[in-house]
């Protein structure tokens, strides 16, 4: 992509260290703040908040205690697979391939993949899409560990992002999407996603996908009702959060966690309850709220697929299925695709 072609998509090209440059999108559309945000989602007669706002530095953390807990199977079983999967996934790339992350990664994840490209690559390229400068961080651990690592940060949304993998060059891409993020979408909007997805990308190119399966109920409530109480904490910190940035009052003690497997629509759902009737006041967003005992904030939902609709869904969105990896039990599963 030429210097002319990048300032017409609205990037600024800012090179931080040798091997990692990041474009950064400069957006005219104003996006809505916090405070914002907030008066508008907590004005509803549903009350929700946004799980994008579960990770602030404490939470951050907190989602890390999580990932170590032995009730929440995903990460775990995720990077199982991953690893079981690198000499058979190794098989669909090729060596002028690129891997591209939806998502900062530095994780044990992102370096399983990385690994599979240090086998057949001498220069590996590496574009994480992230909406937050983090990415710049987030990267230098990886530019030590992989000497012949070149890394472009996109910092942009991932529907940007993908549209500048589009018109970057014609190389092909693995783009990778891990973490069962998908499951936060509704229906409609992850068919959506997965067209934007299959729209930007070029015949060669793949799509790997971590995706979560409907189980037993007891084992999916338990992985976000914890015995410890890690999720109940990380679930609560977002109205600490508030509390901390908007000026609000919420008071954490008049609140329980509530997580709870709806099996009509397979799907996970976590709220916050409050425990009795009470006012509350948040002052950066100008807003007044009551709410009732036994009333709930709907937080986060997380969607499970069986293998039938993984198949249908990726059908209807024009993708041909390249392989699908499971672990033992049936858990959880990795979807590669390509174009159909």
């Amino acid at each position: 992509m030429s210097p002319s072609t990048i300032q017409e998509f609205g990037y600024e090209n800012q090179q931080i260290h040798p091997r990692l440059n990041c474009f950064k999108h400069h957006s005219k559309k104003a996006e809505q703040t916090f405070a914002q945000e907030i008066a508008s989602s907590l004005n509803n007669s549903s009350k929700f908040i946004s799980p994008k706002f579960f990770y602030n530095d404490k939470g951050s953390q907190l989602f890390e205690k999580i990932c170590d807990l032995p009730e929440y199977y995903l990460t775990r079983t995720e990077i199982k697979i991953l690893k079981q999967i690198q000499d058979d996934l190794g098989t669909f790339l090729t060596d002028n391939m690129r891997l591209v992350e939806l998502g900062s990664g530095s994780s044990v994840k992102t370096r399983l993949i990385l690994d599979i490209f240090d086998k057949i690559q001498d220069k590996i390229e590496y574009f994480p899409i992230d909406i937050s400068d983090i990415l710049k961080d987030g990267c230098q651990d990886l530019l030590s560990d992989y000497e012949n690592l070149h890394v472009t940060g996109i910092i942009d949304t991932y529907h940007g992002g993908l549209e500048f993998i589009k018109h970057f060059d014609e190389n092909p891409n693995l783009i990778i999407f891990l973490g069962s993020s998908f499951g936060n979408f509704t229906p409609h909007d992850g068919i959506n996603f997965l067209k934007k997805i299959n729209s930007a990308m070029k015949e060669s190119d793949f799509f790997l996908i971590g995706l979560d399966l409907v189980k037993e109920k007891q084992v999916l409530e338990n992985a976000y009702d914890d015995s410890k109480g890690i999720t109940a904490k990380f679930n609560l910190n977002v109205l600490s959060r508030i509390n901390d940035e908007l000026d609000a009052d919420f008071e954490l003690k008049n609140f329980s966690h509530h997580a709870v497997f709806n099996e009509s629509k397979q799907r996970i759902e976590m709220y916050l309850k409050s425990k009795s009737q009470q006012k509350i006041s948040i002052q950066k967003s100008n807003l007044e709220i009551e709410l009732q005992e036994d009333e709930l904030i709907h937080t986060e939902h997380s969607h499970k697929y069986t293998i039938p609709q993984i198949e249908k869904m990726f059908d209807e969105t024009g993708f041909e299925i390249n392989r699908i990896w499971q672990d033992e039990k049936r858990h959880y599963a990795l979807v590669l695709c390509s174009k159909n």
